[in-house]
């Protein structure tokens, strides 16, 4: 029996790509699925998908704090206390420099970190009652350093790993996993907009089966595909000066035409 049987998961970003991806993947598996998303039709649609199983869902904008915690509370008292929250609503665009609006980085900001914690502290309260419970945050392999034209996304996402690193130390005294999830390239509507070449682009159900694996097992931190992730870490590990370079280098490549998809 799958490890998420009869467990009350709360997905947020619940309505489209990988979220709606993790959301069928753990309806098939048995689990409760509680969908938060602030649009609404494409839940109403999953709800009828999903028509005999364990499914609830609320209309929430996860930078509204207020929301986000009366949708929790209207989702557990259809379903029963959460399990496990996995935080992945999010948005992406580029953020060139020349252009730079400091509302495009607030926006992004406020949605991939923000929205994290907003919907990390409309779960928590209950799980330490409970002194149980696994808290799961949606990152990225942007959050290794920060990439040419995705400035926003790059901080949103290093923003989400260090709000983890330091809740996973003290959560952990009261029974309380958490993990840190940064998938690279998935073929999303995120995706699609950027311009240069993605290598070892995953399609969506796929990197929700890898994601949902190392969930399952509870691990503190999982990076993927293993070759994409160790080559960030290695430009990390670089001087800044000749990462530098290797970030302007892929730069160029996002202003040619002929190194796109």
């Amino acid at each position: 029996m799958s490890g998420f049987a009869n467990e009350v998961i709360v997905v947020t970003g619940a309505a489209s790509g990988l979220g709606l991806a993790l959301a069928r993947a753990l309806a098939a598996e048995g689990a409760a699925v509680a969908a938060i998303d602030r649009a609404a039709t494409p839940l109403e649609e999953l709800a009828r998908e999903f028509n005999g199983k364990r499914f609830a869902y609320a209309i929430a904008d996860v930078t509204d704090r207020a929301a986000t915690v009366a949708a929790v509370k209207q989702l557990e008292a259809k379903l029963g206390p959460t399990d496990r929250l996995i935080a992945n609503a999010g948005i992406g665009r580029p953020t060139p420099m020349p252009e730079f609006s400091a509302a495009d980085f607030a926006e992004i900001v406020q949605v991939n970190l923000i929205g994290v914690a907003n919907s990390v502290a409309a779960v928590l309260p209950g799980m330490i009652v409970r002194k149980r419970g696994h808290l799961v945050a949606m990152s990225s392999l942007a959050s290794f350093r920060g990439l040419p034209l995705m400035s926003a996304y790059c901080a949103s996402k290093a923003g989400v790993n260090a709000l983890f690193d330091s809740m996973a130390v003290e959560l952990k005294q009261v029974g309380i996993s958490c993990t840190t999830v940064c998938p690279g390239w998935i073929r999303t509507p995120l995706t699609d907009q950027i311009k240069f070449k993605m290598n070892n682009l995953l399609e969506v159900d796929e990197a929700a089966r890898r994601i949902l694996h190392a969930v399952e097992r509870r691990r503190r931190f999982y990076a993927f595909p293993p070759q994409f992730a160790m080559m960030l870490r290695l430009v990390r590990w670089l001087p800044t000066t000749m990462a530098d370079r290797i970030m302007s280098r892929l730069l160029k490549k996002a202003d040619d035409p002929s190194s796109s998809n």
